[in-house]
């Protein structure tokens, strides 16, 4: 049994009007068939059921302002209301009535399940647009485990995003509907806990309920208290699990006994003891030894893992890319001596109000400045390839290889900032997203992206463009190579190789060479920016 929470219904709406009811108390009810009609102020919604089950409780009548992210209705999922319908049904109480018998406390392989007026489930909610499910990534607490309002519960994981999941109130956590690396979805339970305001003190919940009586079928209730939890990142945790491996038999080396990625190998490099069995047939019979006395390599096991979350989204989308848009790729090298040292003459007053500058803000600002010039890079296509759409703002993406996988967040309006604000703004996304953590807004809305594999040490590449984007540059290391000054004498100059790819169906190759042109002049003379800075 689960409350269905109302979710989104659009962008700054928070309550809405229950127009109609479309099913009954007592209804069962097929998974998307619609349940109620609801009013916003810009537009009459149908709310359809999360999945098969039987409505037990409609919490609104028709007229009644029902708030989004509370309950709308309650559900119980087919399949899951045997054990009620069994059950003997008691009476409701009335308002302002009492009773002298308190219900006892069931009890069940030393899990305690409290009544339905104490405990509440904790329904998942949207967490992005178009978004169902999530995998569950590491729980911050464990059943029994006292909760503060809006402490970090759990970190799950989106096709596009790692989010964190904090608590709603403070309490007592008693269940957890799901494991780690199990999918959860939305608009369903995801863990139930007793809020504070109602978790009565033990002793008197003891004095309360009647002690039960001695039963070989009654399970003695283990008392769990808080669990000590081992510090370790969550790409540790992981690769603990892949081995098969307890966390609590791994000696950490990190500040409060943190377990490190190193100190997982050591453990793995640790021999392993022999067994009984093993050392009586080594001490009885001799070892079966390879040609030249070697012993035979042990079989390596395959170790499989699943593609799912930001890693399953970008294997689709560069598909979809790769085979409906054609790519055109372009290459250039680009001069970027005297960039550096303008650089480095910025670096100190930059660094004095806190902002990092690397190349990127320059490289950034440069391509929106030639944008306004050849718009046709900072567009998208209709589906049918029948109309160009030029967007008014240069929302310049960023790939970043997080531990969550890839991520492409972006700098909004780059057109109106300065150079220090691109800074602080790359700054802030690389951050998050390297941690995980990008919300959704940053990853929406880019129009044109940025692949630095320079920084990894490439030099050409062939980027994928990603889609609705009509074009993607990677950026090359930059390289110390001789060129030939005016005098026609060799001398060094400071060498970034970039390689363009545009959607062939909309651009074309002069296009995208005097567009990489006009921003490669830019980043060669960057004090040629000046003149069109707002």
């Amino acid at each position: 049994m689960s409350d269905f929470i109302l979710p989104d219904i659009g962008e700054g709406i928070v309550e809405c009007e229950l127009v109609k009811w479309l099913v009954s108390e007592g209804d069962v009810i097929e998974e998307d068939q619609p349940v109620a009609e609801v009013m916003t102020d810009k537009a009459l919604v149908e709310i359809p059921a999360p999945y098969k089950g039987r409505v037990t409780r409609l919490y609104h009548k028709e007229g009644d302002i029902a708030k989004v992210h509370a309950p709308l209705f309650e559900l119980v999922e087919d399949g899951d209301d045997s054990d009620q319908d069994a059950a003997p049904q008691t009476p409701p109480k009335e308002a302002g009535a009492t009773t002298n018998e308190a219900e006892p406390v069931q009890e069940t392989s030393g899990t305690t399940t409290v009544n339905d007026d104490e405990t509440e489930d904790f329904i998942l909610p949207d967490i992005g647009e178009g978004i169902v499910e999530c995998e569950v990534v590491e729980w911050r607490v464990a059943e029994g485990d006292e909760i503060e309002e809006d402490q970090p519960v759990v970190d799950v994981m989106t096709d596009k995003a790692m989010v964190e999941i904090t608590a709603p109130k403070a309490g007592r956590v008693t269940r957890l509907y799901h494991k780690q690396q199990e999918m959860a979805r939305v608009h369903s339970p995801l863990f139930a806990f007793v809020p504070r305001d109602r978790d009565e003190p033990t002793e008197a919940k003891a004095a309360s309920k009647p002690a039960p009586e001695p039963s070989a079928a009654t399970a003695k209730p283990v008392s769990t208290g808080t669990r000590q939890r081992i510090p370790a990142s969550p790409a540790v945790r992981r690769l603990v699990r892949e081995h098969n491996l307890n966390l609590t038999d791994i000696a950490g080396s990190g500040k409060d006994g943190r377990v490190l990625k190193a100190d997982v190998l050591a453990h793995l490099d640790k021999p392993t003891a022999p067994s009984q069995s093993q050392e009586g047939t080594d001490e009885s019979q001799p070892a079966s030894r390879g040609r030249g006395g070697r012993m035979p390599e042990r079989e390596q096991e395959v170790r499989i893992e699943p593609i799912k979350g930001m890693k399953a989204a970008m294997a689709r989308s560069m598909v979809k890319s790769a085979t409906t848009i054609p790519h055109f790729i372009y290459s250039e090298d680009i001069d970027v001596t005297d960039l550096l040292k303008l650089r480095e003459q910025l670096k100190p007053e930059a660094e004095a109000r806190s902002s990092r500058l690397t190349l990127m803000p320059f490289v950034m600002k440069a391509m929106a400045l030639a944008v306004q010039e050849f718009p046709v890079l900072n567009s998208r296509v209709n589906d049918d390839v029948t109309e160009i759409h030029y967007l008014p703002n240069c929302n310049i993406g960023m790939a970043v290889d997080g531990k969550a996988g890839l991520m492409v967040p972006n700098v909004k309006s780059v057109e109106s900032l300065t150079l220090l604000g691109i800074a602080d703004e790359v700054a802030r996304l690389t951050e998050a997203a390297r941690s995980g953590r990008v919300s959704q807004e940053d990853l929406k809305g880019g129009t044109i992206t940025i692949s630095n594999i320079g920084a990894l040490g490439g030099t050409y590449a062939s980027p994928i463009i990603n889609a609705p984007e009509v074009a993607i540059v990677a950026l090359g290391r930059t390289q110390k190579l001789p060129r030939f000054d005016a005098n026609g004498q060799v001398v060094e100059r400071a060498i970034m190789t970039v390689s363009w790819a545009g959607d062939h169906r909309i651009i074309d190759g002069g296009t995208i060479a005097r567009f990489c042109n006009r921003w490669k002049g830019y980043l060669e003379s960057p004090q040629s920016m000046l003149l069109h800075l707002g």
